[in-house]
């Protein structure tokens, strides 16, 4: 993935708004465009801000607030032009698990907003540390298990909700003890309750098959449920029958307030803090490459991280929740043809207008019918072929879903995402810790090709190829490989070429080693010759004093021309061979003239 012109200049990353510069070439079709499928999201985003911000336990108009200063923020800084930021599913999720044991809700929403600044910060520093290309070494399986494990526990929660139970248990128990608290000792279900969740179920089901049959993708079949509920809720008074419904919300907009810093909540949220961090990455992330797979756009993933960052730090001093790029509705603004990312911006707008024309009419929307909608979004949150494709592909793509949804259960829903990311560092930093070792024979035919099994070998002169990056997380595999061609040496070996373009990135254990081995090799009277020697490695070698004690006239750097290292340094040692081999008759096996190809 080719980084853009962020990479350019210092303080780049700062410079950049993504959203400004597309207004270069802004044109009317752009903002017709962006009009359409900002309205489309504003839509979506209005009753699914309302229900996560119920997952968290907070008030409806917090996650309106998210869906509106988090997603205009992000989308002025997004790199991707149509992924659109805010309240998420998984991001709830994993916030109930951090804040849930707060009685107060009061509490919950300080607590909820310091979140937001914690998470914001973290994500700011990993774009300002340029760690956002580390994200590619997180497996895409955590993603999934979370996923999995999330979507239960969403339904698990949901449950009181569409049942119409009382919630049970103490804010130091354990989520699944609450559940089973909730469930035994929560009374009786409430039928009006159960129907009103259903019926907006099956509502929803029946606009979706409506939107199949005519082919209108961009149905808004969530906010339509919604506004169904509510009107039936307020026509035939559910409130007094017993139905919960989410209550009064302010007709007004976010004010901004700078949140409350308590250093013991603080240290008690930075674990939690940091998981989500990471989860909202990977989400966001994720979906903006599955977009650009479609549009061919280019990522820069620092600024991914700078977009996110920010517009979760910018909402805390807006009261919102933490949020991360939303899969539907960036799913939506896709299909619905957004240009660029001004389409979030009018979203953001279109929320709020929403917010402050029917707020009071908001109070009337049942609960459970919010409940219903999650559990929709829960079942569509989990897609079998993928999660059949990860568990069947490899062991430890199995094993890295299986830790990270079973966690999410047994411990935490934000430590499961720790779990997940330790794993992947698991098997991605050993990968990135093998050097090969090849050895490469001159043929009969002068061809120079790996060594096969059957291919004779004189021994005085020697030729292996090393592989991989030479820093200290290969250090035991590159010491291995250079005992391996130790133990090769024959009283008559004269010579060995290594062959080192293929070594990347030299740091100073993986230079010692290789001092070391040229010290072992003329101790037994073996001249090394290196070849193939790229720029950083022979700059390696000269600042640690190695291309001295090689000789400069012995190391043989890389050409860009049809003569290459390699077969200089075969002519080096057959020239250093001089009279025929006592072993082979021969001069080390080479033959006499130019080796004229190689085969590699």
């Amino acid at each position: 993935m080719s980084i853009p012109r962020s990479h350019e200049r210092p303080g780049g990353l700062l410079r950049r708004v993504p959203a400004l510069e597309s207004l270069r070439s802004y044109g009317r079709e752009d903002a017709r465009a962006d009009l359409l499928a900002g309205l489309s999201v504003a839509a979506v985003a209005v009753p699914q801000a309302m229900a996560y911000a119920m997952i968290a336990g907070l008030p409806a108009e917090y996650g309106l607030y998210t869906a509106i200063v988090m997603t205009a923020v992000g989308a002025v800084l997004d790199s991707s032009r149509q992924l659109i930021n805010g309240p998420t599913n998984a991001i709830s999720i994993a916030l109930l698990s951090a804040i849930g044991g707060f009685a107060s809700q009061d509490e919950r929403v300080q607590a909820a907003v310091l979140m937001a600044l914690l998470i914001g910060l973290i994500q700011v520093g990993i774009s300002l540390l340029r760690l956002g290309d580390l994200t590619r070494y997180i497996s895409h399986s955590v993603i999934v298990g979370f996923t999995a494990g999330a979507s239960v526990l969403l339904v698990l929660d949901q449950l009181k909700n569409l049942l119409g139970l009382q919630a049970m248990g103490g804010a130091h128990d354990h989520f699944l003890a609450r559940v089973w608290l909730t469930l035994g000792q929560g009374g009786p279900v409430h039928l009006p309750t159960l129907l009103v969740g259903l019926a907006t179920i099956a509502f929803v089901l029946l606009l979706r098959g409506a939107k199949r049959a005519t082919g209108w993708e961009l149905l808004p079949d969530f906010l339509l449920a919604v506004v169904a509920a509510g009107f039936a809720s307020w026509w035939l008074g559910l409130d007094a029958m017993g139905v919960k419904v989410v209550g009064d919300i302010p007709a007004k907009l976010p004010s901004f307030r700078v949140p409350t810093i308590d250093p013991d909540r603080v240290r008690d949220f930075a674990s939690g803090a940091l998981a989500i961090a990471l989860l909202g990455l990977l989400e966001a992330i994720s979906m903006a490459k599955a977009i650009a797979s479609v549009t061919r756009q280019k990522l820069d993933l620092n600024q991914q991280c700078l977009s996110e960052g920010v517009a979760n730090l910018a909402g805390s001093f807006f009261q919102c929740m933490p949020g991360s790029g939303s899969l539907t509705r960036s799913a939506i603004n896709q299909q619905a043809g957004a240009r660029t990312q001004w389409s979030g911006v009018v979203s953001a707008l279109a929320v709020a207008l929403i917010m402050m024309a029917f707020a009071p009419w908001a109070r009337f929307i049942p609960r459970s019918a919010l409940a219903g909608l999650l559990m929709l979004t829960a079942a569509r949150m989990v897609r079998l072929d993928e999660l059949a494709f990860h568990t069947r592909t490899s062991r430890f793509d199995a094993a890295i879903v299986a830790a990270t949804a079973i966690s999410a259960f047994a411990i935490s829903i934000e430590f499961c995402v720790l779990i997940g990311v330790f794993m992947s560092f698991m098997l991605a930093v050993p990968r990135t810790g093998q050097m090969h070792l090849t050895e490469f024979v001159v043929a009969d035919d002068r061809a120079l090709h790996e060594r096969l099994r059957d291919d004779p070998v004189c021994g005085c002169v020697l030729l292996f190829g090393l592989e991989g990056e030479m820093y200290f997380g290969s250090g035991v595999s590159l010491e291995n490989h250079l005992d391996a061609i130790a133990d090769r040496i024959e009283p008559w070996t004269r010579i060995v070429l290594l062959r080192l373009k293929r070594a990347r990135n030299p740091d100073a254990v993986g230079i010692s080693l290789l001092a070391h081995f040229v010290e072992r090799m003329q101790a037994r009277g073996v001249e090394v010759v290196p070849c193939g020697v790229r720029d950083g490695m022979y700059s390696a070698m000269e600042t640690s004093g190695l291309a001295d004690e090689l000789g400069r006239e012995n190391i043989f750097r890389e050409q860009s021309v049809r003569q290459t290292s390699t077969l200089m340094a075969l002519r080096h040692a057959r020239e250093r061979m001089g009279n025929a081999c006592p072993r082979c008759g021969g001069r080390g096996g080479l033959p006499a003239g130019d080796v004229l190809h190689y085969v590699i």
